[in-house]
């Protein structure tokens, strides 16, 4: 493996700092967090399991996925699907512009720091490699840690219901990345194990 720019090193730092920041807090075998720095340290760890050779521009981008997300709340915006797109859309031109800002501090180069923003901000999704890459780890990120939590949130969806959700979140997934979910790439969470399993069969 080569050894990391300096630059690169400089960036993962300022994107930590940055995501420590997050007033809110999860807790991990006994150790608290800040939801969006733990976050960020699961992306880059399916990454590495997913992608291990991945160049500096696409770490920094899975780095940088939800960088100071608590900054832009959905309660911000209507509360229906218009709202929903509406926030989505200024979320995603958040994150890139506050990506950037940080790379330039880094002292990363333009052509890494454009990579960056078009992943960040879900440009060119299916056509783009590197936004792709993004999606997929932020999808396995979610299956393996997130989506027995959500469950738990919404004991009212019944099983029609997860299946849509999970069929929506495998549609965005590369057939490698499917894949890779269900050959032991990412642990799946075992009570909805059936539903997955029932979901992506059809």
């Amino acid at each position: 493996m080569s050894t990391p720019s300096q630059a690169f090193t400089r960036a993962i730092e300022l994107i930590d700092a940055a995501n420590a920041e997050d007033p809110n807090s999860e807790t991990v075998d006994g150790k608290a967090w800040p939801k969006e720095l733990l976050y960020s340290h699961r992306m880059s760890d399916i990454l590495h399991r997913y992608t291990p050779e991945a160049d500096e521009a696409q770490q920094l981008a899975i780095r940088a996925q939800h960088i100071q997300r608590w900054k832009s709340p959905r309660s911000d915006y209507p509360m229906n699907r218009s709202g929903y797109h509406q926030w989505r859309t200024q979320l995603y031109k958040f994150h890139a512009e506050t990506a950037a800002s940080l790379l330039v501090q880094a002292g990363c180069s333009e052509d890494v720091i454009e990579r960056v923003m078009q992943a960040v901000g879900k440009r060119a999704l299916k056509r783009n490699p590197d936004t792709q890459l993004l999606e997929d780890v932020a999808a396995l990120n979610f299956i393996e840690h997130y989506m027995l939590d959500f469950a738990a949130r919404h004991p009212e969806y019944d099983e029609a219901k997860w299946i849509d959700i999970i069929r929506k979140t495998w549609r965005k997934m590369s057939e490698h990345a499917q894949q890779f979910a269900l050959t032991g790439g990412i642990t799946l969470p075992e009570p909805l194990i059936p539903l997955i399993q029932k979901a992506v069969a059809e």
